[in-house]
């Protein structure tokens, strides 16, 4: 498995707008291999905000990212005039 987290500082006032273009995703079509996504808000710098997703495999994060569509996340973090960073993980062990 894969970790995607997206990291960025939003403005205050435009919050609101990257909860909604993140509730929006939610409702519509996942990418093939998304096995989960989180909004984050940092509890110490609340003006930092974080999108972790959880891919099945790098090749389902490689054809998400080859599809030519904008990545969604980074999309919600525009449309609140943020511009995120990008940094991926992998999962070595998982406790459940």
């Amino acid at each position: 498995m894969i970790l995607t987290v997206l990291e960025a500082t939003v403005p205050e006032g435009k919050e609101s707008l990257l909860e909604e273009a993140f509730k929006a995703a939610g409702s519509g079509p996942k990418p093939n291999g998304l096995l989960r996504s989180e909004l984050l808000r940092d509890s110490r710098e609340p003006a930092r905000w974080r999108i972790a997703t959880l891919w099945e495999s790098r090749e389902a994060l490689l054809a998400m990212r080859n599809s030519g569509a904008p990545p969604a996340g980074i999309l919600m973090f525009r449309s609140a005039d943020a511009e995120p960073e990008l940094t991926v993980f992998d999962v070595v062990d998982v406790i459940t």
